[in-house]
């Protein structure tokens, strides 16, 4: 593999610096930067710029409005837009159930879906999980009985990330009770604001608003909003895992992580000297931009083996497990650079608004929130456990 750019891909990434350059709102990318909460409004006005620049739906065919990038292509795109402080786009339209319509929806849920992701119109949301179907997916309880034109759904989802924004779900129901698990799933496309569906809030351990609970009373959903065919959703749930989990990577969120990391441990003191002069800190810091320099080769690895076509199998579970674990060392030790500040904040100091006197650092809130939130990377897209037994099976063979 060659790990240099070519003069055409270095082209492209001189591209991409100048569109971030004059395109991307200074407010938002402070936002980013500064680990500050961003609004519907905030990711609504960035992906209409990337649209109208056509650079939103980097994974799709150029006939549904897709763009034509090489997969180094989208690496330099996520490397770039990390450094820059892109917003992170809302994947559960765009890089979730888009690809599953694409490959497996029929001509009429492709002309009617596909435009509205691109435009906006739609913001989707993921009904996967269960409060007794987590890592274990295929034990989900979530009914739909057909019902003439129908289906009749009863059920519940939970961690229902930004469902509180969202005016459509993909949701995993099952629709037979006499075969296995995995074979009795159905993929269905809900709209959010059918009789009978429910929103109620979870308020995470930093006191988000991020993630919710779904539920479904005898909501009406026509058979016309199946994915495929019936009993078969449990294929086209591993076909949309497979770019769930390579996303979860982070491998650009990292590398930007990891750089304002030393910038602070360069700001912060330890008996009167720089922390990132301390020989433990810095040791800490060493370690873990090797395992981020490694996972970054074996990303571009993956991404050079895909270069034909397709998507990776459980090499995406590999670099879920290990960029899962590196971004959550890094809010780790940028938690201890802060220290005893890290502990109390005020909610409102996470806005990027906020005028009022800090607790502590300014730096404090917004890194605090962001390593508890992050503790759910590695539970989240499947458990680090379950993806270790996939790898385990797939590629050692055990």
């Amino acid at each position: 593999m060659n790990m240099n750019y070519t003069a055409e891909e270095l082209a492209f990434r001189d591209e991409v610096r100048a569109f971030l350059d004059e395109k991307l709102p200074a407010d938002i990318a402070a936002k980013v930067k500064g680990f500050r909460r961003l609004s519907k409004e905030d990711h609504q006005r960035w992906q209409k710029i990337l649209s109208e620049q056509g650079w939103y739906a980097t994974h799709w065919p150029e006939e549904y409005g897709g763009v034509k990038w090489t997969p180094v292509q989208k690496h330099i795109w996520d490397e770039e837009s990390c450094r820059y402080g892109v917003p992170r786009s809302i994947p559960f339209g765009v890089n979730m159930v888009a690809p599953v319509i694409i490959k497996f929806g029929n001509e009429e849920q492709k002309q009617k879906y596909l435009p509205r992701i691109l435009s906006g119109e739609d913001w989707w949301c993921q009904g996967y999980s269960e409060p007794g179907a987590g890592s274990d997916l295929a034990s989900l309880k979530t009914r739909a009985v057909r019902d003439g034109d129908h289906y009749i759904v009863n059920g519940q989802k939970t961690w229902t990330t930004l469902g509180q924004h969202a005016n459509m779900i993909f949701c995993l129901v099952r629709t037979n009770t006499e075969v296995k698990n995995q074979e009795g799933i159905s993929f269905l496309l809900m709209d959010m604001d059918t009789p009978g569906i429910t929103v109620r809030p979870i308020i995470t351990l930093e006191g988000e608003h991020e993630v919710n609970e779904v539920f479904f009373e005898d909501v009406k959903v026509p058979v016309e909003n199946l994915v495929g065919e019936e009993d078969k959703g449990w294929t086209y749930a591993k076909y949309l895992l497979t770019y769930e989990r390579t996303g979860l990577a982070g491998i650009g969120m990292s590398k930007a992580a990891l750089s304002h990391l030393k910038e602070l441990a360069s700001r912060r003191l330890k008996n009167g000297r720089p922390l990132i002069e301390d020989p433990s800190f810095s040791q800490r810091i060493a370690k873990v931009e090797i395992d981020l320099t490694a996972a970054a080769i074996s990303n571009l690895r993956i991404i050079a083996s895909v270069e034909g076509g397709g998507v990776p199998g459980a090499e995406s579970s590999m670099l879920k497990v290990k960029g899962t674990e590196i971004r959550q060392a890094i809010n780790d030790l940028a938690r201890r650079a802060i220290g005893p500040y890290a502990l109390p904040f005020l909610e409102e100091e996470l806005d990027m608004d906020y005028e009022g006197d800090f607790l502590s650092d300014e730096n404090a809130a917004p890194l605090s929130a962001q390593y508890f939130n992050n503790r759910k990377l590695s539970i989240f897209g499947g458990s680090n456990e379950i993806q270790k037994n996939i790898v385990s099976k797939m590629i050692l063979g055990l």
